[in-house]
């Protein structure tokens, strides 16, 4: 009996002491998540090496590093919009008060920014306090400098423990949650307290001495952090009005005492943000202060549309500096080679139509029209595969890429032209360029969103991280372009087998070909692409009842818009259906109609395609090339010598493509925020590439008439001018050339 008493009072304490001992333990183990935002506007990854940085030199080598893509709102990111986007969870700007985050008014031990209001009347950001919610599960905030104060402060504008500047701080580790502002490098570059054009820029030995003051401060607090602590460090901000990629940094407790170098030290950095391995954005690093403080996923506000950084493979410390900075020269090489690109375009898809014009209606100098024709509709595609090339390691990057551009063009349209059977005489041939060109450049769309948009990606016709409008996907250029090459490549192929009796078979290739590319296009993660699906169904369509010989009307239009927004949202609901960590902007942009946030969204989209519509590159190409084919079809005789109706009679599958193509860029310039961009990318491919083929049925056929409006020429008969091949006349009788000249 005794022995029993025993026995129950020691499993009696074992259970007292496990609820008072155990309990805590795990409860302390819980705690010790740390994690520390060092924030250092303006800083770059050529800012960073061994020799004038050796604190964020060794950081590196102990972290996963990538490229931070800083857009707020506006063009440039001040230090003021960087800690208020860190603090909303959401891109956030201040408007004209663009400088360094105001100082907060001390009330105690817990600051507050009343100096200018609170977040939501000072920037209009209602999200603003976001970062500060991290106190509602335990644990207290630590701010350093007035940025970090504004990042972490809750919805009432108060912090745990604050610090004006590093240099006040003993003791690093009184909170689980520390921000850091160490402004030192972005500080010269203000004029007065603003970032504006009249800042002066630092000389290169200024600038190194900035940034070596600035890494003095990073490792004072490096030093004093504890070991398990999650350091990130980010350059969240511009240091003047040219945007660049900056850089960001996450260290582990697991890889905080290796040595720079090391196998394991090194790693790229990544988010499903951007769905990139080497490149992140602002607000991630919202999300990341959440999951890097031990917070659960599920504590993180639905607010914050960033996601977590994400360490990827092991790299070389040197290499991955190289390809870091190399990215920033990438991205601001398009940056400032996109202007004058589409300017030239627009001056060559201008003078191409006017010269066709005066070409065209005499029947001279078809073959060149023809060769200038394919040329044109080559660029877009060369655009993109200019970047398997290392253009950007050059020493002058923007020639090289120029120069890649025009060869793979030249080599494309020599191609298309030079096709052995070019030489045949039947139907089919017409199509040939047409069908290479636009099927090389769906081919390399597709094959592209199939392997992570790689091409797109610092491409002129793409997009790049320095400006950050898109960072993965399909883009509206690209989707103007992919629509269009598929329409016109599938009815190409769809003429050859009406031709051959096989309707019902040319009728499924249009729709399957049409359906599979829309998918790509809208499917989250690959295309991501909300306004192309609403463009890209009525084309489809409209192509495609076409090709099966029935009739299209404007309420049958409407209606496969409307279906177009129908699957676009179903895509988008399912998006939505899936975990926050996984939705991509489709599934947020459901969650925004649900809570009825979406209004802003819209009109932010509609003021940009509106925008668009005055742009002197992209508006001369719609007028010409809309000009040009309305008055080749009205006119045919007076404008082209009657090419497209020639085009059209040889190849009858070849008017639903350029429809389709046609329906889908106006839609798709109403409802993507590129606006006019996408329409005039969509004429700028087709219209070349029907005219080519136009051109060729012309000289296949010489005595083919120019049209109705030829007739007023009574002393000319058309039918017996012969056109050789090169596109010159065949007639050499002098009466005959006295009476072209009257």
């Amino acid at each position: 009996m005794r022995r029993a008493l025993v026995g129950l009072a020691v499993m009696l304490f074992g259970i007292v002491s496990g609820l008072f001992f155990t309990a805590p333990a795990r409860a302390e183990g819980a705690e010790e998540a740390r994690v520390a935002l060092i924030g250092v506007p303006g800083l770059m990854w050529r800012d960073v090496s061994a020799a004038d940085t050796p604190n964020l030199w060794r950081l590196a080598g102990q972290s996963a590093v990538g490229s931070l893509s800083v857009r707020a709102v506006g063009t440039t990111t001040c230090p003021y919009d960087g800690w208020l986007t860190v603090s909303a969870g959401v891109r956030s700007a201040v408007g004209s008060r663009c400088g360094l985050s105001p100082e907060p008014e001390t009330t105690g031990a817990r600051p507050a920014l009343r100096e200018f209001g609170w977040f939501a009347s000072v920037a209009g950001v209602p999200t603003a306090g976001t970062v500060g919610q991290i106190t509602r599960s335990g644990g207290c905030t630590f701010a350093v400098g007035a940025g970090a104060a504004l990042a972490l402060s809750d919805e009432t504008g108060a912090v745990s423990f604050y610090e004006p500047s590093v240099d006040r701080v003993s003791d690093w580790n009184r909170c689980d949650v520390l921000a850091v502002d160490v402004d030192t490098l972005v500080r010269p570059y203000l004029d007065g307290e603003k970032l504006t054009r009249t800042a002066e820029k630092l000389s290169a030995d200024d600038r190194r001495a900035a940034v070596r003051a600035a890494d003095a401060q990073v490792g004072a607090v490096l030093n004093g952090l504890r070991p398990e602590t999650t350091v990130l460090l980010a350059g969240l901000s511009d240091h003047g009005l040219v945007p660049h990629l900056r850089v960001a940094m996450m260290r582990t407790p697991e890889t905080s005492g290796l040595a720079p170098g090391s196998v394991a030290g090194t790693r790229l950095l990544g988010a499903a943000s951007t769905h990139r391995d080497d490149m992140v954005i602002l607000p991630d690093l919202t999300t990341s202060l959440f999951l890097a403080a031990g917070r659960p996923a599920s504590d993180v506000p639905a607010t914050a549309i960033g996601q977590g950084w994400n360490p990827g493979e092991p790299i070389a410390l040197a290499d991955a500096a190289e390809r870091l900075r190399t990215a920033d020269v990438a991205g601001q090489t398009i940056r400032d080679m996109g202007g004058v690109f589409f300017t030239c375009l627009a001056v060559l898809q201008v003078l191409f139509y006017a010269s066709a014009f005066f070409l065209l209606r005499r029947r001279k100098g078809l073959a060149g029209v023809r060769v200038a024709a394919v040329a044109l509709a080559s660029i877009p595609a060369a655009t993109y595969l200019a970047n398997l090339t290392p253009w950007a390691y050059a020493g002058a990057p923007t020639v090289t890429l120029a120069a890649a551009i025009v060869l793979i063009a030249l080599a494309l349209a020599s191609l298309a032209l030079g096709a052995p059977r070019l030489r045949s005489r039947s139907p089919e041939n017409i199509l040939l360029p047409l069908g290479v060109v636009s099927g090389v450049t769906a081919a390399v769309l597709l094959g592209d969103l199939l392997t992570g948009t790689t091409l797109q990606l610092n491409s002129v016709m793409g997009y790049t991280g320095v400006v950050g409008a898109r960072y993965y996907g399909l883009g509206n250029i690209p989707f103007a372009l992919l629509a269009t090459a598929v329409l016109l490549v599938a009815t190409a192929a769809a003429d050859s087998l009406v031709r051959r009796g096989r309707r019902r078979t040319a009728v499924a290739l249009v729709a399957s070909l049409g359906v599979f590319a829309m998918v790509l296009d809208g499917w989250p993660g690959v295309g991501s692409d909300f306004g192309g699906v609403i463009a890209f169904v009525p084309g489809i369509a409209v192509a495609t009842l076409i090709v099966a010989g029935r009739r299209v009307s404007i309420l049958k239009l409407a209606a496969f818009c409307v279906a177009g927004g129908v699957v676009v949202m179903a895509i988008a609901y399912l998006d939505y259906r899936r975990p926050p960590a996984s939705q991509t902007h489709l599934g947020r942009f459901v969650g925004q109609v649900i809570d009825g946030t979406f209004l802003p969204v819209i009109t932010r989209k509609l003021e940009a395609m509106l925008h668009t519509l005055l742009s002197p590159n992209l508006m001369p190409v719609v007028l010409a090339a809309f000009g040009f084919l309305v008055f080749a079809l009205f006119r045919p005789g007076a404008a082209t010598a009657g090419v497209l109706p020639v085009a059209f009679e040889r190849a009858p599958m070849l008017k639903a493509g350029l429809l389709g193509a046609l329906v889908s860029g106006v839609v798709g310039m109403l409802v993507n925020d590129s606006g006019a961009a996408v329409l005039s990318m969509a004429l700028a491919l087709a219209v070349p590439l029907v005219l080519s083929a136009g051109i060729r049925a012309l000289q296949l056929d010489p005595g083919q008439p120019l049209g109705p409006d030829s007739s007023h020429d009574s002393d000319q008969d058309p039918g017996h001018e012969s056109v050789d091949d090169e596109g010159g006349p065949a007639d050499q009788d002098p009466a005959a050339a006295a009476r072209r000249a009257r």
